[in-house]
């Protein structure tokens, strides 16, 4: 099971937006995905039409055990594609959780639970991928996300000051594998908000590929229209405007995360076809 963490510590860079497409692409090409909403301000799941009353099973239920993450598992209406919503209750988390103990574990504990659980009942693990939708901050949230991830995906806007705060975000994942999580790597870079038509995008985009040859995804993400309305309609890319720029551009995203040649753990080995939707529960 990949659990990736995408990251950015500036907002409006196409973070949500790149973990709802991926994740709708993923399970498009018959992966079975989890993403995870651990944005106070929601957006994620209000991308994809879910609301989340006070009290109900959630990303903050989950950090504050009051759930489960099988109890916090919303369907989306793509076959494969579940999501762990969030609501109001998660903007006060980071203050009543600074005092729990072992507080940046939270999320780490409850998905190992959460696997272990559908590994002893399925004899497979829960989901081939786990995606989390970080708030624009390295605080508390952000910090159980790359503890609770194996992989951080970066979500960058191709223009000069977005390329400038790469040092300080890389710091902080360099610091985190040395004292928290030594299996935490940068396995990709997502260029967003792309303009082939301007000189300056194009630079941006030249210096990541030179700086990040390893990690920066082929397929830039263009600005497109149709990825701005789609959330408006509680919709992925692919249910609102499937012939779009913006869709074919995150299936061919999908396409070289699924390339990266990464093995699933034993327990996932089983074919995305023959796990129906109990195995996440």
């Amino acid at each position: 099971m990949r659990r990736i963490a995408i990251v950015n510590q500036k907002g409006g860079v196409g973070k949500t937006t790149s973990a709802v497409n991926l994740g709708a692409a993923l399970a498009r090409a018959g992966q079975r995905v989890v993403l995870f909403d651990l944005d106070p301000q929601g957006n994620l799941s209000t991308h994809l039409g879910i609301e989340v009353e006070a009290g109900e099973p959630s990303s903050y239920g989950v950090l504050a055990g009051s759930c489960s993450v099988a109890e916090a598992l919303c369907q989306t209406r793509t076959p494969g594609l579940w999501v762990v919503p969030t609501g109001i209750d998660l903007s006060g988390a980071e203050l009543e959780l600074a005092q729990a103990e072992d507080r940046e574990q939270i999320l780490a504990r409850a998905l190992s639970r959460w696997s272990a659980e559908s590994e002893q009942r399925h004899g497979v693990a829960p989901a081939e991928f786990v995606l989390f939708d970080c708030p624009p901050s390295l605080g508390l949230l952000s910090l159980n996300a790359l503890i609770a991830a194996s992989e951080v995906f970066i979500a960058l806007q191709t223009e000069f000051l977005a390329l400038q705060g790469m040092t300080r975000l890389l710091d902080v994942i360099e610091r985190i594998r040395e004292h928290m999580n030594p299996g935490l790597t940068v396995s990709g870079i997502i260029p967003c908000l792309y303009d082939n038509r301007l000189r300056l995008g194009r630079e941006v985009l030249s210096d990541i590929r030179r700086y990040f040859p390893a990690q920066c995804f082929r397929r830039a993400i263009s600005a497109n229209v149709k990825l701005a309305e789609a959330p408006s309609f509680g919709q992925s890319i692919f249910e609102y405007a499937p012939d779009s720029t913006g869709a074919r551009d995150y299936a061919e995203l999908a396409e070289e995360v699924l390339a990266q040649g990464r093995p699933l753990a034993p327990e996932a080995a089983a074919p995305a076809a023959s796990a129906g939707p109990g195995l996440l529960s």
